[in-house]
């Protein structure tokens, strides 16, 4: 199956949203970008997922990214499915998504993007489109990709931390461990010799000493 891979440009296209026609890169512009897809319109964990998706809009902005959701039905499904996500989020009717939503009726940007879930099905025995996270850097290559099955729904602030990972870590020559939070600190990459971490870090670099005496976990406060 087609797909998308780690630092590929990512793949301009004209597909019809909810915020009218679109081309995919000049939409992005020069923001940092997520598509997230879906199964289908009117179904319970989609919905969830757009609604708090909505909820976090605004850190999402913050940061200069720009979000667009993906699902197989039509624009006007979309919009009259909008009315039951903004119900769920228990907010006024009439309010619109901060985000525009894609319709890929044929299933063409699904197949193109490795999207398709083979073991879940619809009525019509047609692969489900899976819960895919594609973030894309302001170059327009791909920076990271998550894939879900069609049955289990995302976490948000997940993607959200792993956003500010991406961005801090393209800003600076660090890495971030495991369970990493903004504010912790970060990590050294073993590529950058122990004279360059002391010039590179003036905060200072504390060195784990390992039973194997190798030097390679380095830590220094978040730049």
């Amino acid at each position: 199956m087609p797909g998308v891979l780690l630092g590929d440009i990512f793949p301009n296209f004209e597909a019809e949203t909810t915020a009218g026609t679109i081309n995919f890169h000049d939409f992005l512009g020069d923001c940092w970008g997520v598509l997230f897809s879906h199964p289908r319109d009117f179904t319970p964990v989609c919905t969830t997922e757009l609604g708090r998706a909505a909820q976090l809009s605004p850190e999402f902005h913050q940061r200069d990214v720009k979000m667009i959701a993906l699902s197989i039905d039509s624009v006007e499904d979309h919009r009259g499915w909008t009315e039951d996500i903004i119900s769920y989020n228990n907010e006024e009717p009439g309010c619109s998504l901060p985000f525009p939503i894609i319709a890929d009726p044929k299933r063409e940007l699904a197949l193109q993007m490795g999207m398709l879930d083979p073991d879940e099905k619809d009525k019509d025995g047609m692969p489900l489109t899976a819960r895919c996270v594609f973030i894309i850097g302001p170059d327009k290559r791909l920076k990271l990709s998550i894939l879900y099955p069609a049955t289990t729904g995302r976490n948000f602030d997940e993607i959200l931390r792993v956003v500010d990972s991406l961005q801090l870590t393209a800003r600076n020559r660090v890495a971030t461990p495991v369970d990493w939070k903004p504010g912790d600190r970060v990590m050294v990459p073993p590529s950058i010799s122990e004279e360059d971490a002391a010039a590179l870090f003036p905060a200072g670099v504390y060195t784990k000493e390992l039973p194997s005496g190798r030097r390679y976990l380095r830590y220094t406060a978040q730049p």
